[in-house]
Protein backbone atom coordinates (compact mmCIF):
# COMPACT_ATOMS: atom_id res chain seq x y z
CA UNK A 1 0.00 0.00 0.00
CA UNK A 2 3.22 2.33 0.81
CA UNK A 3 4.50 1.66 -2.73
CA UNK A 4 1.20 3.00 -4.09
CA UNK A 5 1.04 5.83 -2.39
CA UNK A 6 4.48 6.96 -3.05
CA UNK A 7 3.76 6.45 -6.55
CA UNK A 8 0.28 8.07 -6.82
CA UNK A 9 2.15 11.31 -4.97
CA UNK A 10 5.11 10.91 -7.48
CA UNK A 11 2.81 11.05 -10.67
CA UNK A 12 0.41 13.58 -9.19
CA UNK A 13 3.34 16.00 -8.54
CA UNK A 14 4.84 15.25 -11.89
CA UNK A 15 1.69 16.40 -13.25
CA UNK A 16 1.14 19.37 -11.52
CA UNK A 17 4.44 20.61 -13.05
CA UNK A 18 3.49 19.69 -16.64
CA UNK A 19 -0.26 21.13 -16.29
CA UNK A 20 1.58 24.65 -14.72
CA UNK A 21 3.69 24.22 -17.75
CA UNK A 22 1.03 23.34 -20.60
CA UNK A 23 -1.12 26.49 -19.08
CA UNK A 24 0.51 28.32 -21.22
CA UNK A 25 -0.23 26.71 -24.24
CA UNK A 26 -3.31 24.56 -23.82
CA UNK A 27 -5.70 26.54 -20.96
CA UNK A 28 -8.76 24.66 -21.56
CA UNK A 29 -6.86 21.54 -20.51
CA UNK A 30 -4.60 22.40 -18.42
CA UNK A 31 -6.82 23.13 -15.16
CA UNK A 32 -8.27 19.91 -15.43
CA UNK A 33 -5.19 17.79 -15.15
CA UNK A 34 -4.13 20.32 -12.48
CA UNK A 35 -7.57 19.83 -10.53
CA UNK A 36 -7.22 15.76 -10.79
CA UNK A 37 -3.26 16.27 -9.83
CA UNK A 38 -3.85 18.41 -7.14
CA UNK A 39 -6.77 16.28 -5.48
CA UNK A 40 -4.66 12.84 -6.06
CA UNK A 41 -1.34 14.92 -4.27
CA UNK A 42 -3.86 16.48 -1.59
CA UNK A 43 -5.30 12.96 -0.54
CA UNK A 44 -2.42 11.07 -0.13
CA UNK A 45 -0.88 14.09 1.72
CA UNK A 46 -3.71 13.66 4.25
CA UNK A 47 -3.58 9.57 4.33
CA UNK A 48 0.28 9.95 4.92
CA UNK A 49 0.24 12.15 8.50
CA UNK A 50 3.29 12.79 10.81
CA UNK A 51 4.22 9.81 12.29
CA UNK A 52 6.25 11.43 15.35
CA UNK A 53 5.21 12.98 18.24
CA UNK A 54 7.14 16.55 18.07
CA UNK A 55 4.89 19.58 17.81
CA UNK A 56 7.55 20.60 15.52
CA UNK A 57 6.97 17.58 13.04
CA UNK A 58 3.11 18.32 13.02
CA UNK A 59 3.56 21.81 12.85
CA UNK A 60 5.56 21.40 9.28
CA UNK A 61 2.66 18.56 8.68
CA UNK A 62 0.46 21.87 8.73
CA UNK A 63 2.20 23.45 6.65
CA UNK A 64 2.28 20.76 3.74
CA UNK A 65 -1.90 20.66 4.32
CA UNK A 66 -1.80 24.76 4.13
CA UNK A 67 0.23 23.99 0.93
CA UNK A 68 -2.15 21.67 -0.71
CA UNK A 69 -4.83 24.19 -0.15
CA UNK A 70 -2.71 27.06 -1.64
CA UNK A 71 -2.74 24.41 -4.82
CA UNK A 72 -6.33 24.69 -4.49
CA UNK A 73 -6.74 27.91 -5.11
CA UNK A 74 -4.39 28.37 -7.82
CA UNK A 75 -6.53 25.58 -9.41
CA UNK A 76 -9.53 27.16 -8.81
CA UNK A 77 -7.54 30.56 -10.35
CA UNK A 78 -6.57 29.06 -13.38
CA UNK A 79 -10.28 27.74 -13.99
CA UNK A 80 -11.34 31.31 -14.07
CA UNK A 81 -8.22 32.17 -15.99
CA UNK A 82 -6.49 34.35 -13.60
CA UNK A 83 -3.28 35.14 -13.31
CA UNK A 84 -2.92 35.02 -9.64
CA UNK A 85 -2.68 31.28 -9.71
CA UNK A 86 1.25 31.38 -10.32
CA UNK A 87 1.57 33.67 -6.73
CA UNK A 88 -0.53 30.85 -5.20
CA UNK A 89 1.02 27.65 -6.55
CA UNK A 90 4.42 29.61 -5.80
CA UNK A 91 3.64 29.85 -2.15
CA UNK A 92 2.47 26.26 -2.33
CA UNK A 93 6.24 25.58 -3.56
CA UNK A 94 7.42 27.07 -0.96
CA UNK A 95 5.76 26.21 1.61
CA UNK A 96 6.60 22.20 0.54
CA UNK A 97 9.82 22.64 0.00
CA UNK A 98 10.48 24.09 3.17
CA UNK A 99 8.32 20.97 4.92
CA UNK A 100 10.52 18.35 2.80
CA UNK A 101 13.55 19.33 3.79
CA UNK A 102 12.98 20.13 7.38
CA UNK A 103 10.42 17.26 8.34
CA UNK A 104 12.65 14.17 8.00
CA UNK A 105 15.18 16.06 9.76
CA UNK A 106 12.98 16.76 12.43
CA UNK A 107 11.55 12.86 12.21
CA UNK A 108 15.24 11.82 12.01
CA UNK A 109 16.02 13.84 15.43
CA UNK A 110 12.41 12.37 17.19
CA UNK A 111 13.75 8.63 16.24
CA UNK A 112 17.30 9.87 17.53
CA UNK A 113 16.00 10.58 21.62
Amino acid sequence: MKKIKDSLFRVSAVCILISAFFYQFIPEIAPWLMALSVAVFSVTTVMTPYPGKSIRGKRLFNIQLFACVFMVVATYLMFKHRNEWVLAMVSAAVCMIYAAIVLPKELAKEKEQ
